[in-house]
């Protein structure tokens, strides 16, 4: 069946491109054929020559020039540079081939293809030749169009998913932190604590309070800055800790200023929670969860590994979000790996200057 399909396109292609030559052809005959009774020449060898040349050379351009932009796409997108390279390199092609053809049928092998031309012969040559490269170079120009065209229509498309993505994923995330479960293990908690510990109560509604305004506020954002975010984590863990007392233990060591970086909104409460969701873990085995800067351009957030014997399916679906978000503002990656017994992730810390124009360089 797919081999059917290509076959199908591949002659809806010749078709079309033989369809061109000889609306290309025929104009050029009409028009340097002024008188319409000379139009019956068409059978003459010479114009079978030119007619077959003509169809010759543009279908070795076409085809020659659709396999250097495919492979130009393959590795990334058009541009000026590499059109000029694909312009240079048909022409190293299709210039040296019309030149041979038309000598060695002009001069060694005129009299056995019977051609005639009313002008002297090097004069006839130069312009067929001339002709060659004009015919060969409004191809190629037209190609370029096309796939330039197409390459943006294609690239706006894919900024529109990305858009719609980035947009669900945001507030997919955020509906699933303001979840009735979470507030109940809240609650649940803070019940809990009145009745063992009210100073650590009064705290624990303050960090639940100060948690569910930064949720409101940014519900809007998409991105925040991390001094904001980790402001945030530290109410989070907080209540973590209370919760699972001494089961959790997280550390940090962020050597950037967090106030010049930006990462998308409740990205470290995501994974801070897919730790505590996916291992098991006890006082006599805590968690062991660190957050580091790489330099000043990644964050690594890394917990030990002991997966939890469930029969839910992990879908990842939380990392995926966490990779969707990202690929709207950079190109930079977000890794996940799993080694030596810990499960980490690193993800790129944005400039605070980033904005929505600067999406992977898009033009």
């Amino acid at each position: 069946m797919v081999f059917g399909m290509l076959k199908k396109k591949g002659l809806k292609k010749f078709l079309f491109r033989w369809m061109v030559v000889n609306v290309v052809f025929f104009t050029i005959k009409v028009t340097m054929e002024h008188e319409e009774g000379e139009l019956h020449t068409f059978f003459t060898s010479t114009s079978q020559f030119y007619y077959w040349t003509t169809f010759l050379f543009f279908m070795i351009t076409w085809e020659f020039n659709d396999r250097l932009i495919y492979k130009e796409l393959r590795k990334g997108e058009l541009n000026l540079r590499n059109s000029i390279g694909i312009y240079l390199k048909t022409m190293a092609l299709l210039l040296p081939l019309s030149a041979l053809i038309y000598y060695l049928a002009l001069f060694p092998l005129r009299e056995v293809l019977d051609i005639h031309c009313e002008q002297p012969y090097i004069i006839e040559f130069w312009g067929d030749f001339f002709r060659a490269g004009l015919i060969g170079s409004t191809v190629v120009f037209i190609n370029l169009f096309y796939f330039s065209m197409k390459q943006k229509e294609e690239m706006q498309e894919q900024m529109e998913n990305l858009k719609r993505e980035m947009i669900a994923s945001k507030y997919s995330s955020l509906r699933s932190q303001i979840s009735p479960h979470f507030l109940f293990n809240s609650l649940n908690t803070l019940t809990s604590l009145m009745y063992e510990d009210r100073d650590l109560a009064s705290d624990f509604v303050t960090r639940l309070a100060s948690s569910y305004r930064y949720i409101l506020d940014n519900k809007e954002e998409d991105l925040v800055s991390l001094q904001k975010e980790l402001n945030f984590l530290d109410a989070y863990i907080f209540m973590m800790e209370v919760r699972h007392k001494d089961a959790i233990s997280v550390k940090m060591d962020i050597k950037v200023a967090p106030e010049l970086y930006r990462i998308p909104t409740l990205t470290l409460q995501m994974l801070i929670e897919n730790a505590l969701k996916h291992n098991w873990y006890s006082k006599e085995k805590p968690l062991q969860i660190s957050l580091s800067t790489i330099g000043n351009s990644a964050l690594a957030i890394k917990n030990t590994l002991r997966k939890r014997d469930t029969k839910e399916e992990n879908t990842k679906l939380g990392l995926e979000n966490i990779k969707k978000r990202y690929s709207y503002y950079t190109n930079k990656e977000v890794l996940i790996r799993e080694e030596d017994g810990h499960f980490e992730v690193i993800i790129p810390l944005l400039d605070k200057k980033i904005t929505e124009m600067n999406l992977k360089a898009i033009s």
